[in-house]
């Protein structure tokens, strides 16, 4: 599990190798993530945008923006929570994802929420590609 809080904002996210996604003998390696976004501070806040960064076991950078998450825009009043599960190909058997999350205050003040680097990695390595 990987932590950051920005604002008051805690971003919490727990990888996991998705070996029924992946084809490892034709190098392609599927991991799951569970994002869980915590207001922890005393303003209401929207979350608007994504920016991931995406590197792969060979220092190949992918960046990612877009619109919400998983296609929401989600409302986070003091104490709220949103949780979601997404996923990353990659043709390494290792990588790391970090980034950030585009926040807007009921009041209209834009931030960024920081979203914890975290590492792609198989479980076992030795008896995931025999």
């Amino acid at each position: 599990m990987y932590r950051a809080t920005t604002r008051g904002v805690q971003v919490t996210v727990t990888p996991r190798f998705s070996p029924e996604r992946s084809d490892t003998e034709r190098g392609q390696f599927f991991w799951s993530y569970t994002v869980e976004i915590l207001n922890l501070g005393s303003e209401t806040v929207q979350l608007t945008s994504r920016h991931w960064i995406i590197t792969d076991g060979l220092g190949r950078v992918q960046e990612v923006r877009g619109a919400g998450v998983v296609g929401e825009q989600p409302v986070l009043p003091p104490g709220g929570h949103f949780e979601y599960t997404s996923g990353v190909p990659l043709p390494t058997t290792t990588g790391i994802m970090s980034g950030s999350y585009d926040l807007v205050t009921a009041a209209g003040e834009h931030f960024a929420a920081e979203v914890p680097a975290f590492s792609l990695d198989l479980p076992d390595a030795s008896r995931t590609l025999n």
